[in-house]
């Protein structure tokens, strides 16, 4: 499998990495303004809409599992949020039906891989989130069950994860070590969405937004807390690590004390889609706007928490 050497991608211009098995598509697309003006990081892990051919006959039911894999268009939302902000961008084109970005190489349920052995068939052999059916490859889905008609190859397998698993993460790492190394912190913004939440204890509107940092692990609670604030003065209901805390790229990639800063922000796929979830509606010229003033206070922060770490250098 490849390492998880970085590449140092040139910060600026858009650039082209990975490779989606079975087509000569890439996996990814990193974009860096031609002046970075802040420190953030907009990625889309669960953007990827270009399905390589032959793989909805491999599916029970293509479309339904499709449309409820995809965090629907938050790759045209993370373009567009990016473009108004002038921050970094990078979006996966390789769709979660195939791999998903957000769980380790290594987080697999072995049981729907072809040949797997007795120990790694066990139920002890995958961790919780890869028994539930959502691991590296997803399995099975809530009220429609098991997502594929035959075992994966384990040469399948082993291919997705060198061309779209780890290209991804070794261009994440890089451009953040870059922005970081410019201006002393970054801020990577993991965008996704969300189906509707339930509206609880008694509230009459369900949460649009959820901030994720692993419980003030992957960043600074000062950037948490903006978000937080930002949200909320916009009048948009918000939370914050429930239900959603944040998954694998925030644990691999938010170090604060490497001046590397990592939030996840689901949004309520309401708030920016169509009646039937499938399409932008309405409400996206508005989504752009508020998540690209929210990215602009975010940045302002994560500038001054990077001024502050150089400056004990600076008096050396």
């Amino acid at each position: 499998m490849a390492s998880s050497r970085i590449i140092a991608w040139p910060l600026s211009g858009t650039h082209e990495g990975g490779c989606i098995p079975g087509t000569q598509d890439p996996a990814f697309v990193l974009h860096v303004p031609e002046r970075l003006t802040l420190p953030i990081v907009i990625a889309a892990p669960h953007g990827g809409r270009n399905y390589p051919p032959g793989i909805g006959a491999t599916m029970r039911e293509p479309e339904w599992s499709m449309l409820r894999l995809e965090d629907r268009l938050v790759d045209r939302l993370a373009r567009e949020v990016a473009r108004a902000s002038g921050a970094a961008l990078l979006v996966a084109h390789a769709p979660r039906a195939l791999l998903d970005l957000n769980r380790a190489s290594d987080d697999v349920d072995w049981s729907m891989v072809e040949g797997a052995s007795r120990a790694e068939r066990a139920p002890n052999a995958s961790n919780r989130r890869s028994r539930s059916g959502l691991g590296l490859v997803p399995r099975r889905l809530p009220g429609l069950g098991e997502i594929w008609r035959e075992a994966l190859a384990p040469a399948d397998l082993t291919e997705r994860i060198d061309t779209i698993h780890h290209p991804y993460h070794s261009a994440l790492r890089g451009v953040l070590e870059q922005v970081r190394d410019q201006w002393g912190a970054v801020l990577l913004l993991d965008l996704h969405s969300m189906p509707p939440l339930k509206a609880r204890n008694g509230q009459d509107r369900p949460v649009e937004f959820v901030i994720g940092d692993r419980f003030g692990s992957s960043c600074n609670d000062l950037l948490s807390a903006t978000a937080l604030r930002h949200l909320s003065a916009a009048e948009r209901r918000v939370t914050h690590n429930r239900p959603y805390a944040g998954g694998y790229v925030l644990e691999q990639h938010g170090s604060p004390r490497r001046g590397i800063h990592a939030l996840q922000l689901e949004v309520c796929r309401t708030a920016y889609l169509d009646a039937e979830l499938r399409e932008a509606g309405p409400r996206m010229p508005g989504m752009v706007r508020l998540l690209a003033g929210l990215v602009r206070a975010l940045a302002s922060e994560t500038a001054a928490l990077g001024a502050d770490g150089r400056l004990p250098q600076a008096a050396e």
